[in-house]
């Protein structure tokens, strides 16, 4: 790619330039800058002593290690020592401000200085760093003066800042910004993967607090990302903390659960180099993409974070969404629902949603036998036991097929009953359930399918007597059919009733004769 160079006609060992193949942005870095490449890398003097190395020299920046330099005032200050190697930490920033990932490297020929972030080179395209909208780099010089003649200048008077374009498949492989805010600790964080940050901070004040910049880590892809984590109370100078995320359960790992059943978005794994007393407090920022909350239905409202404790269970933390007119005044994206939630325990977090659950916790049937073409009705009782409001139409079925519904709108935890009824016009048994709850079995008419109906066998079979108000659904009566009297088992036929009483008769006459005999 073209490549811009400047060049100061000074003492001075180095001079930077550049440029980009693509310009957008707006720097956003406070005080003076070298602005490269349109704009969209800004390079300025570091925080910290050894920043007095690098300055600004008609808005260009400048690197001076030696007695040259006006920023030392020490008169006995000639330069680098001969014989000898080592490195200058922390001498000045690029920060890069334009809309995407950019690939950032130096290139400078020479043997005798190296550019270093973090102790590696970022010289050349294969040691580049990988920067996000607004994310820095602090850079330093490696030397090395063995060979080097006295009075000689070491190294060459001019490298060139150099930066491309990320493709979108290369944005998995990010690299790393190092910040230092005035008088604060010095942040760095290291991108291995799209959804993997290492934070490192330093030079933290005992009691103070950290701010980590995680730039829409993925949790659930883009869909939910993690944008920061702040500590607060930090009682360590030095504190590191590694960030991982998954749109699914982590390897080895369990799924978040609830009494109130919520549904999981995403996982966060954290894990720190620091007892968990010597934080407060750690605030998780995270947000998600607006038009996927549309698509999945997802009130915002119901988005929370819940933590896992060691015991393995998992207990919700509770989050809040930020309010528009703070999302205005922090100029975070409208495209996306902003959540805040505040923890003083660190372990792996889900982003979730409340959902409601309704169960059927009763059914009675009324009644459960009736004649063809009478109603017969299921009374449920319903509670919501998830964790939001929700509407639900609950069906009843008879034998698996749908006969009967209604809407139901419940608040968390509570309950209501629905009176579902139907008629059913063929004998015989029905299964009836509720939401997929068991309501019982309706009886209708003869379940043998006889046409005698209710009352049992027809008449004249001679059976026997039978039983009342059977419940077995077997269809006997109280004592006669529907089509008549029952016959009696020792049935008498007309003939011999005739001559029955004509005996009765004869015994009736003997009687009153021998009774007047007695008179006489």
């Amino acid at each position: 790619m073209p490549t811009a160079r400047r060049t100061l006609i000074l003492a001075l060992l180095l001079v930077a330039a550049g440029s980009l193949i693509f310009t957008t942005g707006a720097a956003v870095i406070d005080g003076d800058a070298d602005t490269v490449a349109d704009g969209d890398l800004a390079v300025q003097p570091a925080d910290g002593p050894n920043g007095r190395y690098a300055f600004l020299n008609d808005d260009e920046i400048a690197i001076d290690v030696s007695a040259s330099n006006p920023n030392i005032e020490d008169p006995s200050f000639e330069g680098v020592n001969v014989g000898a190697t080592g490195t200058i930490d922390d001498v000045f920033t690029i920060t890069y401000t334009g809309d995407e990932y950019a690939h950032v490297w130096i290139g400078y020929p020479t043997e005798s200085v190296t550019f270093v972030a973090d102790g590696d080179s970022i010289e050349g395209e294969a040691n580049n760093v990988t920067l996000a909208t607004n994310q820095t780099v602090t850079v330093g010089l490696a030397l090395d003066t063995r060979g080097a003649a006295v009075g000689a200048q070491l190294g060459a008077d001019e490298f060139t800042i150099n930066a491309t374009l990320a493709e979108s498949e290369e944005t998995g492989a990010m690299g790393a910004s190092t910040q230092r805010a005035g008088g604060g600790p010095t942040t760095t964080v290291t991108s291995p993967s799209a959804d993997h940050r290492e934070f490192v901070a330093s030079d933290v004040d005992r009691g103070g607090s950290v701010q980590f910049v995680a730039d829409g880590m993925h949790l659930g892809g883009d869909n939910v990302t993690l944008d920061g984590i702040d500590l607060e109370g930090v009682e360590n100078e030095h504190v590191e903390l590694d960030a991982e995320g998954s749109a699914d359960v982590f390897e080895n790992g369990s799924a978040v659960t609830a009494p109130t059943t919520p549904r999981s978005m995403a996982y966060l794994a954290l894990e720190h180099d620091f007892a968990p007393d010597a934080v407060d407090a750690m605030t998780i920022r995270f947000s998600a993409d607006r038009d996927h909350l549309n698509s999945t239905d997802t009130d915002p409202e119901n988005v929370t974070l819940y933590r896992q404790t060691d015991s393995g269970n998992w207990t919700e933390t509770d989050a809040s969404a930020v309010a528009d007119d703070a999302v205005r005044m922090r100029g975070l994206s409208k495209d996306r629902v902003h959540f805040r939630s505040t923890t003083k325990e660190f372990s792996t977090f889900a982003v979730a949603e409340r959902v409601p659950r309704f169960d059927v916790t009763e059914t009675a049937l009324d009644p459960p036998a009736v004649d063809p073409g009478e109603e017969a009705t299921v009374r449920a009782t319903l509670r919501n036991g998830g964790g939001a409001a929700g509407e639900r139409t609950v069906a009843l079925t008879a034998d698996g097929e749908p006969v009967a519904s209604e809407t139901v709108a419940l608040a968390p935890n509570e309950t209501a009953t629905v009176g579902l009824a139907d008629r059913f016009e063929t004998p015989g048994e029905y299964d009836f359930a509720v939401a997929g709850a068991d309501a019982g079995t309706l009886l209708v008419g003869d379940p043998t399918g006889d046409d005698g109906g209710a009352g049992g066998q027809d008449a004249g079979t001679g059976t026997g007597s039978v039983t009342d108000g059977d419940a077995d659904g077997t269809g006997d009566g109280p004592g006669e059919s529907a089509e008549g009297p029952t016959e009696e088992p020792a049935g008498v036929d007309l003939a011999e009733l005739g001559g029955l009483l004509a005996l009765v008769a004869l015994a009736l006459a003997g009687t009153a004769l021998l009774r007047r005999t007695a008179l006489s």
